[in-house]
């Protein structure tokens, strides 16, 4: 427990004692952090818009003019029974009449001077969240086709196909910046290391001479870049936060994207948290490649 609490204090002790090094390195990597968040939170944002119109898409089941009740009542089980699918309402040749009047007041007109109701009956089909993109959807739509009693199967198709699309494109985006700013990051907590080990080589080569070990002279190091990672992680939140609230200040004081305002989200507490422990496992990777690159003469 000593030894721990020395290594412990030798990290802050690097830390105190280079205070502009680690100040410009946390600044540093809390901005390249927050470039990254902004791509995260722009993910988020657009994943969560995304499923929120994704739960207002129904497949629309329409059925035969001359289909029997029977027939009917079985493809309601049949559809209810089916995993792909979280809902199902079946509207009667009546209430899709009742509604076309509501929704059309000007051309119900036309179906007055009709002998019966052209309207088919059809059952109104949401899916279940993991069955809502593009593909599995064409897919499941194929299929109801196929199946007894049915006419025809109409849905969205381009606005899932254009949601899909947009999510995977930013998806794609974000991972790659992610990638680029984690490995500047991981130069960045590196290239700090290296610096207060090269300013404190002679007091390493006196533990190397008294017999201190390597992994007793290197620890501290990389506490201290985990430390580095850990509050630019934290200090890349707060900044996104901030960020975040002005966004939301200037949508509400402009009134003009007042639908907007009830979807955006920040991250979650548990986002948080993994971001603050990959924040401070890119720390610990940055100083473990410094000390790689150290000679074994120094430390």
């Amino acid at each position: 427990m000593r030894r721990v609490f020395y290594l412990l204090r030798e990290a802050v002790a690097n830390i105190l004692t280079n205070r502009t090094t680690t100040a410009v390195a946390v600044a540093t990597t809390a901005f390249t952090f927050a470039c990254v968040g902004v791509f995260l939170l722009l993910y988020v944002n657009v994943r969560s818009m995304a499923a929120s119109i994704e739960q207002d898409i129904r497949v629309m089941v329409y059925l035969l003019n001359d289909v029997t009740a029977h027939t009917t009542t079985e493809l309601e089980q049949q559809l209810k029974a089916d995993r792909a699918v979280a809902a199902v309402t079946f509207l009667s040749k009546e209430r899709a009449l009742a509604d076309f009047r509501r929704q059309y007041p000007a051309e119900s007109r036309l179906l007055e001077t009709m002998d019966k109701n052209p309207l088919p009956a059809s059952f109104a089909v949401t899916l279940a969240p993991d069955s809502r993109s593009a593909d599995v959807m064409r897919r499941w739509v194929e299929r109801a086709r196929s199946l007894p009693g049915v006419e025809q199967v109409q849905y969205n198709q381009e606005l899932v196909e254009t949601l899909g699309g947009t999510v995977r494109y930013i998806e794609m985006t974000a991972l790659i910046v992610g990638v680029i700013l984690s490995a500047a990051a991981v130069t960045i907590i590196a290239n700090t290391i290296r610096l207060t080990i090269y300013s404190r080589r002679e007091e390493i080569q006196i533990l190397r001479l008294i017999g201190a070990g390597r992994a007793f002279i290197r620890v501290p190091y990389v506490l201290e870049g985990a430390a580095l990672g850990f509050l630019g992680s934290a200090l890349s939140l707060v900044i996104l936060r901030g960020g975040f609230e002005l966004f939301l200040h200037e949508i509400r004081t402009a009134h003009r994207f007042p639908w907007v305002d009830g979807l955006l989200t920040f991250f979650s507490f548990e986002t948080c948290l993994v971001l603050l422990v990959v924040g401070l496992f890119l720390g610990c990777t940055g100083s473990v490649l410094s000390l790689l690159n150290v000679r074994e003469g120094r430390a």
